[in-house]
């Protein structure tokens, strides 16, 4: 009961506040126990304004970007999409809520195969991870409706833009760890044509990979 209240506060106070208003993203919200993706020391601050710590020098997001994001994509439901950068797997868990099956990457081994388990342990059938370099996206399962990217690359993936479907959305942070990084929204076009624009400023860990 605590944690459900201080859900629909994080809902209502942060971030139908700063404009979501994607019923089924509100939803899921409320519904993904976020306490659950952190460590038991910041299970009290996981529903705060602000980004956490999790463990390899990664954290996970402040609720308003995992909605802003989510909400970006326009996701009605039948939809395949690929996440790069599993982290803590709660923006996979918030995901899955929404859409047919996500795939998600993962870098840091022990980070990925920690949220493979918690998110099997909450029953995510619809949710498939694998430990590797996201830059290069997942070919097999290719293409994908929407691919979020959870990291902050210099430039937009080429294997990512190439694994969108027509009339696909992705949205990726963009920029160096010490410049100003903007939230991307990339659209590729039913004819192939790509039209990129800027979201919002945004500060994300970076991207890594050999890349």
């Amino acid at each position: 009961m605590k944690y459900q209240r201080l859900r629909n506060e994080m809902v209502t106070k942060q971030i139908i506040a700063r404009g979501i208003s994607d019923p089924r993203v509100l939803s899921a919200m409320r519904t993904v126990p976020r306490h659950l993706f952190v460590s038991e020391a910041m299970m009290d601050q996981a529903y705060g304004d602000f980004p956490l710590p999790i463990s390899a020098g990664q954290t996970i997001s402040q609720p308003y970007i995992v909605a802003l994001m989510t909400e970006a994509l326009q996701l009605t439901g039948s939809e395949r999409v690929l996440e790069v950068g599993t982290g803590s797997g709660y923006q996979a868990a918030v995901l899955a809520e929404l859409v047919k099956q996500v795939y998600s990457i993962e870098i840091i081994e022990p980070l990925g195969q920690r949220a493979r388990d918690l998110l099997n342990k909450l029953d995510y059938d619809n949710i498939e991870t694998r430990i590797g370099d996201g830059y290069y996206g997942w070919e097999e399962h290719a293409p994908f409706d929407a691919i979020v990217v959870t990291a902050a690359a210099s430039h937009v993936p080429p294997p990512l833009i190439e694994q969108l479907k027509p009339g696909g959305r992705m949205v990726i942070p963009v920029g160096g760890r010490f410049q100003v990084q903007y939230l991307l929204l990339v659209e590729k076009a039913m004819a192939g044509e790509i039209v990129t624009r800027q979201i919002t400023a945004v500060r994300f860990v970076p991207l890594t990979g050999e890349h």
